[in-house]
C-alpha cells in the first residue's frame, strides 16, 4: 500500500455522500486524506467535509468510470452502486474495497441468503419469490403459512422493502418484483457486530451492541453498548460475525445484524460491507470509531483498537410523522444541558417523516446511566418543520 501520509493529493474514492460518507470524512480530515465523493445530489450531507464533490448517478456505468480515475482507492457508504464499474477500476490497478463481486452478492438479498446456505451460515428458513404469482401459488398450496417476513430482493433499506405478513389483508402491499420469504423468527433479542479485515488479513472484532427498533417505521431507534445478553451468547454470535467475514475475505468494515431467537438459536438477518447505523456510538464510546477503522482498513494502516471505553445509548433522530420540508430540531439546546450528549446533525435540509436527519449518543459510568439520559431525549427533542 502507498504511504498516504505525505503532502500529495493521492485520492479516496467514495461513492455516496450521505451522513455515513460524512462521518467518514470527519475521520479523513483528522488524518489530512485527500476524499472525493460522488452523489446525485448537491447539497449531500459529506458535499461540505470532503476535499473534492462530484454530483452524479453512482449507479451510472461511466459516471463511476469517469469519477475513479484519478483515485488510488476507492470505497462505498451505500451498497446500491454500480458494480461493474467497481469491477473495471479493480481491473485498471485501483485498489476498490469493499470488493465489488461482494458489494454485488450482498446487493440482493437472495444471493446473499445462498452464500449463507452454501457456507452452513445459520439464517431464517426462507425461499426465493421469482415473481408474486409464485408467492400466491405457494399460499394457495399451503407451502407458505402466515404469519411470514417478506423482502425486496434489492433496493430494501432502513424498513422499506420489509413487509410482515400476517394474512391474506397483506398480501395487497407486496409489489411484482423478485423477493424472498422468510419464516418468523422467534425473536428474543437483535444485536449487531462490526467486523473490520484489512488486505493482509488483520482482522478486529468490535464489541456486540443491541439494537430496539421503531415499532411503526421498522428502523432502528436505539442502540446501546454493553449488551445485556449472556457471554455464552455473545462468544456464539462473535463465532458467527467472524466466520462469515472470514468466508467473505472482505477488507474494510462489515456490519453483521443476528437475530438472538427465544430457542437459542442464533441467526444471521443480513449483512453490510460498509459503516452502519448500529456502530455509530462507536465515534464516542469504542477506541477506535468504525469509520476510522474501515479507512484504516483500506488503506492499509494498522487496525486500531476495539476496546469500549464507556457504556453508551445511541438515539436515531428520525423526522417526526406529519412533517415534511426545512429542518428544525427542536429542544437540541436542552439536550446540549445533558452531560456526555454528544449531537451528531446530518446536515440534510428537508426532513420528513421518519428519515433519518441525526442521531445523538450518551455516555455514562453505566449503562443503566445512559439509558436514563437517551430516555429524556424522545421527550425533549423533536425533529420538525417550518409551518
Amino acid at each position: 500500500m502507498q504511504n498516504f501520509f505525505s503532502s500529495t493529493n493521492k485520492k479516496i474514492g467514495i461513492l455516496g455522500g450521505g451522513q455515513l460518507g460524512k462521518m467518514l470524512t470527519d475521520v479523513a480530515r483528522k488524518y489530512d486524506l485527500y476524499t472525493k465523493i460522488l452523489d446525485p445530489a448537491d447539497n449531500a450531507p459529506a458535499s461540505f467535509s470532503c476535499k473534492e464533490f462530484v454530483v452524479g448517478d453512482f449507479n451510472d456505468y461511466e459516471t463511476v468510470m469517469q469519477f475513479g480515475q484519478d483515485c488510488e482507492v476507492i470505497t462505498i457508504e451505500i451498497e446500491g452502486v454500480n458494480t461493474h464499474a467497481m469491477r473495471d477500476l479493480q481491473a485498471a490497478g485501483k485498489k476498490v474495497f469493499p470488493q465489488p463481486e461482494l458489494v454485488a452478492m450482498i446487493q440482493n438479498k437472495v444471493s446473499q441468503k445462498q452464500f449463507y446456505d452454501q457456507h452452513n451460515l445459520p439464517t431464517a428458513p426462507w425461499q426465493a419469490i421469482t415473481e408474486k404469482a409464485k408467492l400466491m401459488g405457494l399460499i394457495d398450496k399451503g407451502k407458505l403459512p402466515f404469519p411470514f417476513v417478506w423482502k425486496a430482493a434489492k433496493g430494501g433499506y432502513d424498513g422499506r422493502g420489509v413487509i410482515i405478513v400476517r394474512d391474506h389483508g397483506d398480501l395487497s402491499q407486496i409489489p411484482d418484483v423478485e423477493s424472498l420469504t422468510e419464516a418468523m423468527a422467534p425473536v428474543q433479542t437483535e444485536i449487531a457486530l462490526v467486523v473490520a479485515r484489512s488486505e493482509s488479513g488483520e482482522t478486529v472484532f468490535f464489541p456486540p451492541v443491541e439494537m430496539a427498533f421503531h415499532p411503526e417505521a421498522n428502523l432502528v431507534e436505539y442502540v446501546f453498548c454493553p449488551t445485556t445478553l449472556p457471554e455464552m451468547v455473545i462468544e456464539k454470535a462473535g463465532q458467527i460475525a467472524a466466520e462469515l467475514a472470514g468466508k467473505l475475505g472482505i477488507v474494510g468494515v462489515l456490519a453483521v445484524e443476528l437475530f438472538v431467537n427465544t430457542d437459542g438459536q442464533i441467526w444471521i438477518n443480513e449483512c453490510a460491507p460498509r459503516v452502519h447505523n448500529s456502530a455509530h456510538l462507536s465515534i464516542e464510546s469504542w477506541a477506535t470509531s468504525q469509520f476510522e477503522q474501515h479507512l484504516r482498513a483500506i488503506l492499509g494502516f494498522p487496525l486500531g483498537s476495539a476496546e469500549m471505553l464507556r457504556p453508551a445509548v445511541m438515539v436515531n433522530l428520525t423526522g417526526e410523522p406529519g412533517f415534511s420540508g426545512p429542518v428544525i430540531y427542536q429542544g437540541a439546546e436542552d439536550v446540549m444541558h445533558l452531560p456526555e450528549a454528544y449531537i451528531h446533525l446530518y446536515g440534510k435540509y428537508e426532513t420528513r417523516p421518519y428519515r433519518k436527519m441525526g442521531h445523538v449518543t450518551f455516555t455514562a459510568p453505566s449503562l443503566d446511566e445512559a439509558k436514563e439520559k437517551a430516555n429524556k431525549v424522545k421527550k425533549l427533542l423533536k425533529v420538525i418543520s417550518l409551518p
